[in-house]
């Protein structure tokens, strides 16, 4: 995976810890049954404010981003469909306390391998979402963004799929100038399961989450 890639999801992931962890205390927080690209907005917004108030999760405080995810970002995003989409086909070969074990395990190893991602976004960042264009009542949709990190440089696209459930927009994927997350993750899932099985990939996932 390239380093631009990892760049645009570590922002990606800092986008919905920081927005999200300000909106738990905001009155306007994140509506998740607004239009698909105003819930994105809403989202990246509210980030930006909390980068400019908690310089504990700007510097990547790991305990902290581990108590966001568990505690905030799984209203608002779902891991579970994003780890089985990855898993593919093996995700129905394992049991469910291995897809338990692996859904939390795939969570840690992004809370843990993106927490550096705060000190990365500045105050010069921006996040823009473009027009909406889906079919009407769609519940699975894309929001494209663009990403500026710093004056005079070109912006980066960044997608994110969700997916509309009673609870409203749910984020399960995103795609850094074509590379779709989900995607990337699949190869790398189904090489390990295929040389050391789902418990080898858990292992596996644990041990990148601790280094």
């Amino acid at each position: 995976m390239n380093a631009r890639f990892f760049v645009c999801i570590r922002l990606f992931v800092c986008c919905l810890l920081l927005s999200i962890g300000q909106a738990a205390h905001a009155q306007n927080k994140p509506d998740p049954n607004a239009a698909p690209n105003d819930f994105v907005q809403q989202v990246a917004d509210q980030m930006l404010a909390a980068l400019k108030s908690d310089s504990s999760v700007r510097a990547g405080n790991t305990a902290r981003v581990n108590a966001l995810v568990d505690e905030l970002i799984l209203p608002n995003v779902n891991f579970e469909k994003t780890t089985r989409l990855a898993a593919g086909r093996y995700w129905r070969q394992a049991t469910p306390e291995q897809q338990s074990a692996l859904v939390k395990a795939f969570r840690g190893t992004l809370a843990r391998a993106y927490s550096g991602a705060f000190t990365r976004v500045d105050e010069a960042t921006t996040i823009k979402t473009l027009a909406f264009r889906g079919e009407p009542g769609a519940t699975d949709v894309v929001v494209k963004s663009q990403v500026t990190q710093r004056a005079n440089t070109q912006p980066i696209a960044l997608d994110y799929r969700l997916e509309k459930t009673p609870e409203g927009w749910k984020i399960y994927d995103l795609n850094v100038e074509n590379i779709w997350l989900i995607e990337n993750y699949r190869n790398q899932f189904a090489q390990q399961i295929s040389q050391n099985g789902i418990d080898g990939l858990i292992q596996a996932l644990n041990q990148r989450a601790q280094q």
